[in-house]
């Protein structure tokens, strides 16, 4: 008989997200234990539950330290995900393990589960640690089991990536061509500014991209501090912040407002916020930033509410201007701020050549990065829920500002509160694309899908699985399955823009792929091109 399998989950650093997330993590591990033992093989949880903080996950750093001490080092290793996970609390186990790893993810929208395994799987590859991974509903069904079998009995998993080509292979257009190696060129000749306030947001080692391959692209860091970003905040007028609202109430924007800052958006929420775009504007133009990066959720969290309205509001052409101090200059205007959400540099470097490449090409160059949430078949079609708490622009939604509605963030998570922008994607033609750091080097995967309308019963009923409080992009992707994105995808963002019609979005995939081949990185295309 081989050795126990042994079962780890790892899980927030936030004592309430962990709490009110156990039950279903605790489902989620019978359920896969079960499938193990049926398999005919023993399974052991690497470390127990805690009835002082009611529950059992790995919660930091060093507790993922101490319960990796005491997991022989070559047993076969599961690591079940039901939810959000900050992944340096266990990648310095994996780092040495020697045993066969499997991540395990339920397919569920209720708590980022999905997203949380997407994540560990990206910090793996860039780690250069081997793994399988696998997914389920319920995890009775064939995929799941045989494959789990396979694993048990020392054979890796693998999937089907036909879908995945490189871009070498591909024809591209002379304009596309030339735009690409323009960009390139004039990044590596005139170089770019990335400002990131504070690296390495909840545990995200897959956004970080290493300074040596970050500088052969003609971009570079300005290590900026959440701390000046709050300093800064302080010096914003109330004048300066309700002129912010105002335009945004002219615009028809809607905010959800209540009287209990604990559980409700409250005014003085929102005005803290419009402080916040204010003073990230200004500090972009003191450090002549082409693209800026907030982490928030350590450290900021706990000074002011979310950053996710600044955070729309900057990737949007359209926004309400902010003057320099004192001299009444109006800064980047006419231009969105292309803002990473969770400082996600990775997806930092493809909305800086996204802006540059759309802007080139005359399309709307708004962009966004999206969490891979979850997904359903609708009408024979499998339709993802691409959804993320902040940096959605306005302008990627039916009806604009006047389809957006600001509510409070989920207070497990966001404790100071503070507004989202919410609203739904309108239907039409995109670009997706993941940057992502594979065996030392940078790579990228880019596809086409199609954005739909569904119902808005149909919209709810997704919400109210996911996230409701976030904006949702209902989004198709073409010759990309399922299993196949799951298997393939290095990251718990994927970034999207979206072009004019069908030419046009292969137009400009065509142009960002010969961009980043140009800036060194090893570019594939996934799914099909439709004509």
């Amino acid at each position: 008989m081989p050795k126990p399998v042994i079962l780890v989950a790892n899980g927030d650093l936030r004592l309430s997200a962990n709490q009110k997330c156990w039950p279903a993590q605790q489902n989620a591990e019978e359920a896969v234990m079960a499938a193990i033992r049926r398999a005919g093989f023993d399974v052991q949880r690497g470390h127990a539950y805690d009835p002082v903080k009611q529950h059992g996950f790995i919660d930091s750093q060093r507790r993922g330290m101490e319960v990796f001490r005491t997991i022989p080092p070559d047993a076969p290793l599961v690591v079940v995900e039901a939810v959000w996970q900050y992944s340096h609390h266990l990648l310095h186990g994996l780092y040495t393990h020697q045993g066969p790893i499997l991540t395990v993810a339920n397919w569920s929208g209720q708590w980022p589960g999905l997203v949380g395994m997407l994540n560990l799987n990206g910090s793996l590859t860039k780690a250069g640690v081997a793994y399988s991974t696998l997914w389920s509903v319920n995890f009775t069904d064939d995929f799941f089991v045989n494959n789990l079998n396979r694993w048990l009995n020392g054979q890796p998993v693998q999937h089907d990536l036909s879908h995945v080509r490189p871009f070498a292979e591909m024809p591209v257009p002379d304009r596309a061509q030339q735009l690409g190696e323009r960009l390139a060129q004039d990044l590596r000749r005139n170089k770019a500014i990335m400002g990131v306030f504070d690296e390495g947001c909840m545990g995200m080692y897959n956004a970080i991209v290493p300074d040596e391959l970050l500088h052969r692209t003609g971009v570079f860091k300005e290590r900026l501090s959440q701390s000046a970003l709050y300093a800064e905040m302080q010096t914003v007028t109330d004048a300066e912040a309700q002129a912010v609202r105002r335009w945004l109430d002219a615009k028809g924007m809607k905010f959800l407002t209540g009287p209990n800052p604990e559980t409700d958006l409250t005014d003085a929420q929102i005005h803290e916020q419009c402080k916040m775009y204010i003073a990230a504007v200004r500090i972009a133009d003191d450090f002549g930033c082409d693209c800026i990066g907030i982490q928030y959720q350590q450290g900021l969290k706990d000074l002011a509410p979310a950053s996710d309205l600044p955070e729309g509001l900057l990737n949007n052409v359209d926004r309400p201007p902010v003057t320099a101090r004192g001299d009444g200059r109006v800064l980047f205007a006419g231009q969105a701020v292309p803002h990473f959400n969770e400082v996600d540099e990775c997806a930092g470097l493809d909305a800086l050549v996204t802006n540059r490449l759309w802007t080139a090409l005359g399309f709307d160059p708004e962009t966004t990065l999206h969490d891979v949430r979850y997904g359903e078949e609708y009408q024979d079609e499998f339709v993802w829920v691409f959804e993320i708490s902040g940096a959605a622009p306005p302008q990627h939604f039916i009806g604009g500002y006047a389809g957006a509605v600001s509510e409070r963030q989920p207070p497990m998570y966001f404790r100071l509160g503070g507004g989202t922008v919410k609203g739904v994607s309108k239907p039409g033609e995109v670009v997706w694309s993941r940057v992502f750091v594979d065996g030392g080097a940078l790579k990228a995967d880019l596809g086409l899908a199609k954005v739909v309308e569904l119902p808005r019963e149909e919209t709810e009923r997704r919400w109210q699985i996911t996230t409701p409080q976030w904006p949702i992009m209902h989004a198709v992707t073409y010759g990309v399955s399922r299993d196949q994105m799951m298997a393939r995808h290095k990251a718990n963002h994927i970034q999207v823009a979206y072009a004019p019609d069908r030419a046009g979005a292969r137009l400009a995939l065509a142009a960002k792929a010969t961009a980043f081949q140009a800036m060194g990185l090893d570019v594939a295309i996934c799914g099909d091109i439709p004509a």
